[in-house]
């Protein structure tokens, strides 16, 4: 995995407003905040392809994935690990083939076992997505993001479903991927407490705009962030 630097700066028509984002962020974690239907989730499917912008440019690490009136870039071609809101695990496979989907044949995959120890999953690997319960379905969706090395992060309400305890226990395991890989991570929540643990810096989007950027800077042993510009 590779550190780098992401620039977003496009723009695009949804049903009654235009989304407009202007940012970019290298190995950070980035929380965009903002109501239901405020175009954060699009924001995601445009880094990854899932959506096209109407103008603009998105890149990382040199590499164009939207210009304008080019060609986007191919989504397999993107190295974008994505965690989506319901997980969306194959129900017929397991664990295991589930967290191996989308990699090459051929590929190195001791990076699998290290994955699934770290997530706590080691010995999920035989059971089918039915047979575990929330906290895991989203570690296996978290590892299955990662098991292709991908040069960014994103994630749609990764912590939406989770009780209190599983929700802090997955907010750690990410801290420790990120700490391990550094590679830029972008989540969505609706939670101003899971933006102001996890991340570096805040967008708060409201109808398609950028309202509102805050940086938090860590500080103290016990790694408590403090929030310099408390918008939300």
């Amino acid at each position: 995995m590779t550190a780098g630097m992401l620039t977003v700066n496009f723009t695009k028509k949804l049903d009654n407003f235009e989304l407009a984002m202007d940012f970019s962020m290298e190995d950070e974690i980035l929380a965009l905040i903002g109501p239901s239907g405020s175009g954060k989730t699009t924001l995601l499917n445009c880094i990854a392809g899932i959506s096209q912008p109407d103008e603009g440019v998105i890149a990382l690490n040199g590499s164009v994935f939207y210009q304008g009136s080019q060609k986007p870039l191919k989504i397999q071609k993107r190295r974008t690990g994505y965690l989506f809101q319901d997980y969306a695990l194959f129900p017929h496979l397991s664990v295991e083939q589930n967290i191996l989907y989308g990699t090459k044949r051929g590929s190195d995959l001791s990076h699998i076992t290290e994955l699934s120890k770290l997530l706590g999953i080691a010995g999920l690997l035989e059971k089918y997505p039915h047979q575990i319960s929330g906290g895991e379905k989203q570690r296996v969706a978290l590892a299955r993001a990662l098991a292709a090395k991908p040069d960014i992060l994103l994630l749609d309400e990764p912590f939406s479903a989770l009780d209190d305890e599983t929700r802090g226990r997955c907010q750690e395991e990410l801290q420790k991927i990120h700490e391990r890989w550094k590679i830029p991570v972008i989540f969505v929540t609706h939670l101003k407490a899971d933006a102001e643990k996890l991340a570096d810096r805040i967008i708060k989007v409201d109808q398609g705009q950028m309202a509102e950027q805050g940086l938090l800077e860590r500080g103290g042993q016990c790694g408590r962030q403090i929030l310099k510009a408390d918008f939300i």
